[in-house]
């Protein structure tokens, strides 16, 4: 048993979302669904702001970005997961594993900085309306894209390397359906608190920050539309930053759940279905919200149809 111990995980073995077989084949078809909607949804939205000359605007720049993050962060988990539903043993192995999770935290903490960029963009143009288009220039869009990702991708490093730099020994069974670092830190084989405190450390930097600087555009944003003195334009000035506050609530409510609280030694059922919310759910709700709320994406569906 001593031997055993030592030995270093080479797979993990998920539980999944639930064992009884006949629940299993309605999540595969409940999730093949979800994940068919999350496909279909994000590219419309990729291809309609490309060809469309009239969404050539940062706000679908920005959006066009966030499509392409929620189709990697779904392809990152929900392909797996529909495989998993399918077969009795479902494993993954040690490097596939640290790929899946160093993706998906690259993908998730940009969609946090672009969601944060996005607000940004909308006080601007709520209001500093006649400065908009000196103040979001291409190249300031470009920059702040670039960024939102290289953020992503520094996060994802920190996280990534502190989780598997800790030993895992014996115990390769993941109450979860894929690899994330909540989960994962439940196996090792060591003291898990310098992590915890780096992943909180990331948490703060990645998902309060953000927050804070949504909430600071909202302020600004709500103050000036209650001003405004035309009716209409409080309408269009409301419905442009609904779509992305409903948006915002949705990702980072669940996200800052898993993330931002103290780490416990048992993954239970709401954990999981918290984690169902940003990892399937929100990728699949984003083009739907701001395609069915928008004027714009529509006009642009007809005419790409109408050629």
């Amino acid at each position: 048993m001593g031997e055993e111990n030592q030995t270093y995980v080479t797979e993990f073995i998920f539980l999944g979302l639930s064992q009884d077989p006949q629940t299993q084949v309605l999540l595969f078809f409940l999730f093949l669904i979800i994940y068919l909607l999350t496909v279909l949804g994000n590219l419309l939205i990729i291809v309609l702001t490309h060809m469309d000359s009239r969404l050539h605007t940062p706000m679908y720049f920005f959006l066009r970005n966030l499509s392409f993050a929620d189709l990697c962060f779904s392809t990152t988990t929900v392909p797996q997961v529909l495989i998993h539903f399918l077969v009795k043993r479902k494993t993954i192995s040690f490097f596939g594993c640290s790929t899946q999770m160093a993706v998906l935290l690259l993908v998730g903490c940009t969609e946090c900085a672009l969601l944060a960029v996005m607000s940004y963009d909308r006080y601007v143009a709520v209001c500093k309306p006649l400065h908009y288009s000196t103040i979001m220039t291409h190249w300031i869009c470009v920059q702040l894209a670039t960024g939102s990702w290289a953020s992503g991708a520094f996060v994802s490093l920190v996280d990534t390397t502190f989780t598997l730099r800790l030993p895992y020994r014996g115990n390769n069974i993941i109450n979860h359906f894929f690899c994330e670092p909540p989960a994962l830190l439940k196996l090792a084989s060591a003291d898990t608190y310098s992590t915890e405190m780096a992943i909180f450390a990331m948490g703060v930097v990645i998902l309060l920050a953000p927050v804070s600087l949504i909430l600071v555009s909202y302020w600004h944003i709500i103050s000036t539309v209650v001003q405004m003195q035309s009716g209409e334009g409080r309408l269009k000035a409301f419905s442009t930053c609904g779509s992305h506050l409903i948006v915002v609530v949705l990702f980072y409510g669940s996200a800052i759940f898993a993330y931002m609280r103290p780490n416990s030694k048992i993954m239970n059922d709401r954990d999981k279905m918290i984690s169902v919310f940003y990892s399937a759910v929100t990728p699949m709700l984003n083009p739907i919200i701001y395609s069915l709320r928008n004027k714009d994406v529509k006009g642009a569906l007809r005419r790409v149809t109408a050629k």
